[in-house]
């Protein structure tokens, strides 16, 4: 754009037109595009919060990398591929562990679940399971041959069992049944409740019981075996890379699953409903668009003579068009900064103050959670502009197609 379109341009905004309603109009075109970034911004930040919350707890009870072996075969021989696993880099900790699902029961009633073993050392190296204990401790060494072994269970199952520290529960699996004997009762295994946690994840906290590795092997009927090996790195976001890395290293039958591709589902839900947000918010700023275009068309209408003065003067199509295009991005661009202003004030204050609260009970966390992500606002400005910018389009090409000779012979 050339000096004199831009001074003509910055001469139409500040100018007292003659229609005051023009002006008016103007101003609302603003304020929608404000609050449409405004509201844009505010719910990508609450997404990005409660999505946070969610990996956060996901990731803080779950390990970063899993190892298995093809068709879910236990693993036999696997101290030398902890050691393996462990020189990859990025690789902090790695631990193997014993999974399965089984049913639980105590004198006051029964549930299924899942029942996790680990090693006590690797699991507080592994995972922040200390920081979630609402009661007891993470005690997991049996004192002695002939009393039962420790247990830990999620808040959840706890409750649905009726049973809290010291109180006794059994835990039954198909394995302990006799091949050939359908109907033989499995087994009951006896243990001690020494802790109950709350992760505030529904899938751990309603149904994960959490053991010694050894108890667990005598469970599950896997003797020395495993049911594969959990690692933990030192960037979780390196998660896909590094699962290839082992993947690769330890070859057939083994294979690596990342925490992102084990909670593709999940994660992926995440982000479609975060985007679908950002698209039906996006019509608030289409609203203002409306307004924008109306403006415009009416500021034309306004200027019909000096679009023909200045046509005669000898001033091009893309000239006018150009003069046109910059006032409707300069409402874009007001709106467009009032309301990622508004919308970085509000956010902060909510993740400084928590002004917004909620029970927590049923959240697990007391307030509305904010992360502001800097793409995030790349991406809301941009869209804004392009929106205002768009609807500046067709007004614009009005002016420039008008007759200079029938643009004065209108007044």
């Amino acid at each position: 754009m050339s000096s004199y379109e831009f001074f003509i341009a910055k001469r139409y905004l500040k100018s007292k037109r003659k229609v005051r309603f023009i002006s008016i109009i103007t101003y609302i075109s603003i304020g929608g595009v404000a609050v449409g970034v405004a509201a844009l911004v505010i719910v990508l930040s609450l997404m990005n919060g409660f999505a946070t919350e969610v990996r956060s707890r996901l990731v803080g009870m779950d390990a970063h990398v899993r190892v298995r072996r093809f068709h879910g075969l236990p693993m036999e021989e696997y101290p030398p591929l902890v050691s393996k696993v462990a020189k990859i880099e990025h690789v902090a900790a790695v631990a193997p562990y014993v999974f399965g699902e089984a049913m639980l029961l105590s004198k006051q009633n029964r549930g299924g679940g899942t029942v996790k073993g680990m090693d006590p050392a690797a699991m507080r190296a592994m995972y922040d399971l200390d920081q979630h204990l609402v009661a007891g401790s993470l005690n997991l060494k049996t004192t002695s041959e002939e009393s039962p072994p420790p247990i830990v269970l999620g808040c959840g199952l706890a409750d649905r069992l009726r049973v809290g520290i010291g109180d006794e529960v059994y835990v039954a699996t198909l394995q302990n049944m006799q091949p050939g004997l359908m109907m033989t009762m499995p087994k009951l295994r006896r243990f001690t409740v020494t802790g109950v946690f709350e992760i505030g994840y529904y899938e751990f906290d309603a149904a994960l019981a959490i053991t010694s590795i050894e108890a667990a092997q005598k469970i599950f009927g896997l003797g020395d075996a495993v049911t594969g090996l959990e690692v933990k790195l030192d960037n979780l976001y390196l998660a896909d890379r590094v699962g290839e890395r082992i993947s690769d290293a330890l070859g057939y039958p083994y294979y690596a699953r990342s925490w992102t591709q084990i909670n593709r589902q999940l994660f992926s839900w995440m982000t479609m409903e975060k985007w679908g947000s950002f698209i039906v918010l996006s019509l608030i700023v289409m609203v203002a668009a409306f307004n924008i275009i109306s403006t415009l068309i009416m500021v034309v209408m306004e200027k019909t003579r000096d679009i023909g003065i200045l046509k005669s003067m000898g001033a091009t199509a893309r000239s006018i068009k150009c003069i046109f295009l910059f006032e409707g991005l300069v409402v874009g661009v007001m709106g467009t900064t009032f309301g990622t202003i508004i919308g970085f004030i509000l956010c902060w204050v909510q993740d400084q103050f928590k002004l917004i609260g909620l029970p927590a009970e049923i959240y697990i966390i007391n307030a509305v959670p904010i992360d502001m992500c800097l793409l995030d606002f790349v991406w809301v400005s941009a869209a804004s502009l392009g929106i205002c910018l768009l609807a500046s389009l067709y007004p614009a090409k009005k002016a420039a197609a008008m007759d200079p000779v029938e643009a004065i012979r209108y007044e």
